[in-house]
């Protein structure tokens, strides 16, 4: 949290343009999201009309991420959710941790480039729709804001590292508002009345209200309710300040100030803080509001903490996912700046991923034996319980011989434990002396069995990656022959989501010197027996085309084996002759994509070649031949369909667009050309389906033999 004294303070062009915006919008609160430079991934830069600590959960979103502002900045447009029904039913995630009335607007803030994106909220007194002068408006903003980040792009490089800063509501203004001497108005109400920041802390207490609280208003004065005062110490007090932070909607409840005496709360915000009535209340008789709460009940923050935590924690993948999540989340929420995984392994700790350790520490704490006397870590593993040291003396007293080698001053040893069996050991640790009170430390043990299940199913999908990834790379050629006169260069891309193993392949194969032959395959499926399958396949065709036989024969012989195999997986294919002799190419297809044809004066499009059917449907089918010249310059490029298949959108619109970017591309280099086709197809965020691509390029034999052929895939 930043506050006066805090060096990210600015109060420079951009924080007022920003605070700006979020007034003339009418906004009850906004926050600027940066690209980071080194990965995918927003970092929460600053936040108006609520507490940074607020936006915990969403200080760091990845781009991938199912939240209306990553979907802002991927799609390049403005995302409007109108009200909680609908963020529940569009970002489920999101409406688990914003249980609270409202609308939003998420817009990406794009200059000279792609530099993040505004998000704006509203209480759910706004219409529940958005004039086209409203968007444009936004838009505008966003479009001076980008301005701005250009002008300091130095500064913007390194924003988001140092921690989102609050941005005062009244930045920029041009006038001060006036102070009003409101005292002993306020004296002469009946009850209490009294005044908290956005933080929760109380800014204003009047002696009625003192008097009802039971505390010295100037014992109050900047604490927060759920802290000075016990019997406030409840989630459910908490949650409804922040719902009326958040909703900016008037909030009321009550309480018992023990022994009896109960009181209406009523809780009026608005972007500068919350005013607040107390009341003494007839409601001795009605049931608490908490009744049943736990006796140690954990900090509201925390609560929402863990929720966010634990439907983020269902998403990730390898092991690597879970270390960024636990860091990126539950660090910053309990103020730790270390962290490191291990996983038991042959009577020692290995560490698997860590944070705030210099690389030289993680050396001399990997490997330590799980000597339970020697580590705490190890204590924790073998016993199932956590353990928490608040100082290197409460370590030293324990664990004597545990090498103190970090300079951390106090951790928390949880261990991960499924159904009884070990997992690892997730540590947290401190720069400073930490106390954990029982609160806390409830929490951090919740955490633990979150963190145990993603981490155990990460370590099975790493262990499952990497035999799929030696599996396929087993199954597809190592390397292509180089053919004179032809230039080749060649891709293949796995699934982003479960093993990374799928049935798609290629090959180039030297028949004798005047010709070769180019295949392409996709097996259904993304598993094993698609992989197997697929293997076999290429096997087939690779042997039947070294014999001389003809495309359509191939195809054909191809086809038996897998009617013969009946694997119930069907296969499509692309089989193409070249004859450098004849100067020609003689295709044939099985139900695959058409290749897309560049002709030497740069004519770019699909080329029609008549499909069969998939291989493996009927044992009879026939595939016809399609013969083209083969000109020197020609580029052939054979791809399978996760290139240009997209949810909601036209085949024959992507099969277009690919052929666009070919036709665009450079041809000098192939792998400069390949980069430039696959970035442009989106293939470098999330794939649903495998891409192999395979791109050929008759360049003259003549000039072969001086400069040799194109570099290998």
């Amino acid at each position: 949290m930043t506050g006066p004294d805090d060096p990210r303070t600015d109060t420079g062009p951009l924080d007022a343009a920003f605070a700006e915006t979020v007034r003339r919008t009418g906004a009850s609160i906004g926050a600027l999201y940066l690209l980071a430079p080194d990965r995918p991934l927003l970092r929460l830069d600053a936040v108006c009309g609520a507490p940074v600590e607020f936006a915990a959960p969403w200080a760091k979103v990845p781009l991938a991420s199912p939240a209306p502002v990553a979907e802002a900045v991927r799609e390049e447009r403005m995302v409007w959710v109108a009200s909680q029904e609908e963020m529940a039913r569009s970002y489920p995630r999101t409406a688990m941790v914003l249980p609270y009335p409202m609308s939003l607007v998420a817009a990406p803030v794009t200059g000279v480039r792609q530099w993040g994106c505004l998000l704006l909220m509203w209480s759910a007194a706004r219409p529940p729709h958005m004039t086209p002068r409203e968007r444009g408006n936004i838009t505008s903003s966003c479009r001076r804001l980008a301005r701005l980040l250009e002008e300091t792009a130095e500064q913007a490089a390194g924003a988001g590292t140092g921690g989102p800063r609050a941005v005062p509501v009244g930045i920029g203004r041009r006038y001060a508002p006036p102070e009003l001497a409101l005292a002993d108005f306020v004296e002469r109400l009946p009850g209490g009345s009294c005044a908290l920041d956005l933080e929760g802390r109380f800014t204003y207490v009047s002696s009625g209200a003192a008097d009802l609280l039971g505390r010295e208003a100037a014992r109050l004065l900047g604490t927060q309710p759920w802290q000075s005062l016990r019997w406030l110490d409840d989630p459910f007090y908490e949650d409804r300040y922040r719902a009326a932070v958040i909703s900016r909607e008037p909030v009321s409840f009550t309480a018992c100030r023990p022994p009896e005496q109960w009181l209406e709360i009523h809780l009026y915000p608005d972007e500068s803080g919350i005013s607040a009535r107390i009341l003494p209340s007839d409601a001795h008789e009605r049931a608490s509001p908490v009744s049943g709460a736990p006796v140690m009940p954990a900090r509201a923050g925390q609560l929402y903490q863990l929720t966010h935590l634990a439907a983020a924690l269902t998403e990730v993948v390898g092991v690597q996912d879970v270390v960024d999540l636990v860091a990126d989340q539950i660090m910053p929420a309990f103020g730790a700046q270390g962290l490191v995984l291990s996983t038991a392994e042959a009577g020692r700790l290995r560490i698997t991923g860590h944070r705030g350790y210099a690389d030289h520490t993680i050396e001399r704490l990997d490997g330590l034996p799980l000597d339970t006397t020697f580590t705490p870590a190890g204590q924790a593993l073998t016993t199932g319980s956590p353990a928490f040291f608040a100082d290197p003396e409460e370590m030293r007293r324990t664990h004597p011989d545990a090498p103190l080698v970090s300079g951390k001053q106090a951790w928390a040893f949880l261990p991960l434990i499924i159904s009884g069996r070990p997992v690892g050991v997730c540590v947290l640790s401190y720069d400073h002396p930490h106390t954990f009170p029982a609160e806390e430390r409830a929490v951090l043990t919740s955490l633990a069995g979150l963190i145990a299940q993603a981490f155990d199913r990460a370590r099975l999908y790493d262990t499952k990656h990497e035999l799929a990834h030696g599996l396929q790379q087993a199954l597809l050629p190592r390397s292509l022959p180089s053919i004179d006169g032809l230039r080749v260069s060649a891709r293949y891309l796995p699934a982003t989501r479960g093993m990374d193993i799928g049935g798609d392949f290629y090959d180039l194969i030297r028949l004798d010197d005047t010709a070769a032959a180019a295949v392409i395959g996709d097996v259904q499926g993304h598993n094993v027996a698609a992989a197997a399958l697929m293997g076999q396949v290429r096997t087939g065709v690779h042997a039947h085309a070294a014999l001389g036989t003809p495309p359509d024969q191939v195809l054909r012989r191809a086809n038996g084996l897998l009617t013969d195999l009946d694997p119930d997986l069907f296969t499509s294919c692309l089989y193409a002759h070249l004859d450098f002799s004849r100067r020609r190419v003689t295709l044939a297809s099985a139900g695959h994509p058409p290749p897309i044809l560049r002709l030497p004066d740069g004519k770019t499009g699909p080329l029609e070649v008549p499909p069969g059917p998939l291989l493996g449907i009927d044992p009879a089918a026939t595939f016809p031949l399609t013969e083209i010249p083969l000109l020197e310059g020609t580029l052939l490029a054979l791809y399978t369909d996760g290139l240009v298949e997209a949810p909601g959108v036209d085949l024959d619109d992507s099969i277009a667009r690919l052929a666009h970017d070919l036709a665009e591309a450079d041809v000098g280099d192939l792998d400069v050309l390949m980069d430039t086709v696959l970035s442009r197809a989106g293939t470098n965020g999330q794939r649903l389906d495998d891409v192999a691509l395979l791109v050929l390029q008759n360049i003259g034999r003549e000039v072969v033999r001086e400069s040799g052929s194109g570099p290998p895939p």
